[in-house]
């Protein structure tokens, strides 16, 4: 697939004429959000497809021909021939509470399953610390999710994942509590659980925690990879779009990387970096380079301007800005040999969220 078109795609979003087409698409909750998978040239990709920009794109979709796959449209002209992910068979399934499997935890792309443990974070509901483009709550409040994920609930769902749809990797994150891990000790319990149900590669997510012994405690319970999210790396950037967030320094998250480094392995650290919150893209380069020197995987994503929030009515950068920043990452990432491929578990490995792997050729 021509890396112009994923990049198109994902900054302008997608008008579907049957959205139920395939995998549910997700509406609100933790990213990504306001997106559906939709498979071109057997690359599979998360398109925005309920924000305001995607109801304006260019991009358009025919229904679905006997065959399954679909005609994709630019301005009323053919350009490639796409399908849908199907619906995993996990989401059939049920807790003996009644819970139902795909409120705890999601298929992402095609072979991921995703979970936010805690849906729920210390910063969210006040608006002097919300982060402007998070929406962790929306999925919780239209009771599309659980509050909280029990390990046994998480093992379960793993078990069933592997079995009966293929998944080859995890993902576990979740909001902020109010404690000095940062998350990490419920990110310990699940992880272990998921890991004596079967053998899955694991990534957790959480902001660094106060004590960095809690690398080792995350390792030794099962997690193979480790993402601390920066988003935004300017600090008048970072002061506007997640007020509470940055006021944990640039530096602090430079010392945690170094020292998740040490424990997980160069690439196996990973952070996500939002392209459209106001960072120019030096400064998102400038930063990557420091990122890339650590052995941090930088996964830069474009801004997806989810209902409900803040940021709903903002510009998504456009494909030609991030035609040009993810070529200067990915040039960084392949002269490091630090890319995607070799990534265990998680986001950057997954790669759907950003087209930033198809730039990783020399």
């Amino acid at each position: 697939m021509s890396r112009n078109l994923i990049t198109e795609l994902q900054a302008r979003g997608l008008r579907l004429a049957d959205p139920s087409d395939g995998a549910p698409s997700r509406r609100g909750g933790a990213g990504p959000s306001d997106h559906k998978a939709v498979t071109v040239d057997g690359r599979t990709v998360m398109v925005p497809v309920h924000t305001s920009g995607a109801a304006a794109s260019p991009f358009a979709v025919r229904a679905l021909g006997d065959d399954g796959f679909a005609v994709l449209e630019r301005d009323g002209v053919a350009v490639a021939r796409i399908s849908f992910p199907p619906s995993p068979r996990f989401y059939a399934l049920a807790t003996d509470d009644g819970v139902p499997y795909w409120k705890i935890a999601q298929l992402h792309g095609r072979d991921v399953l995703a979970t936010t443990v805690l849906q729920d974070c210390i910063r969210y509901t006040n608006e002097k610390t919300r982060c402007q483009f998070c929406a962790i709550g929306a999925s919780l409040e239209g009771g599309r999710t659980i509050a909280r994920k029990t390990p046994a609930q998480l093992a379960a769902v793993a078990k069933a994942a592997v079995e009966l749809d293929a998944v080859k990797h995890a993902v576990l994150t979740t909001g902020t509590p109010n404690g000095t891990d940062r998350g990490a000790a419920v990110l310990c319990e699940s992880a272990a659980a998921i890991k004596a149900a079967v053998a899955l590669p694991i990534q957790a997510q959480c902001e660094p925690p106060d004590d960095f012994a809690w690398f080792a405690r995350l390792r030794a319970a099962g997690v193979d990879a480790l993402g601390m999210h920066l988003e935004a790396v300017e600090p008048d950037v970072r002061a506007r779009a997640m007020p509470g967030k940055a006021k944990v320094p640039v530096s602090y998250y430079l010392s945690a990387f170094a020292s998740a480094v040490a424990v997980f392995g160069r690439g196996q650290v990973s952070t996500y970096v939002i392209a459209g919150l106001g960072d120019t893209a030096d400064a998102i380069v400038a930063m990557c380079e420091t990122l890339v020197a650590l052995g941090v995987y930088p996964f830069v994503v474009p801004l997806v301007p989810i209902a409900g929030t803040r940021l709903e009515a903002a510009t998504p950068p456009s494909p030609a800005f991030m035609r040009d920043l993810l070529g200067r990452v990915g040039t960084l990432l392949v002269r490091a040999n630090l890319v995607s491929a070799d990534i265990k578990a998680g986001c950057g490995k997954c790669g759907a969220c950003s087209s930033l792997s198809v730039f990783e050729t020399a």
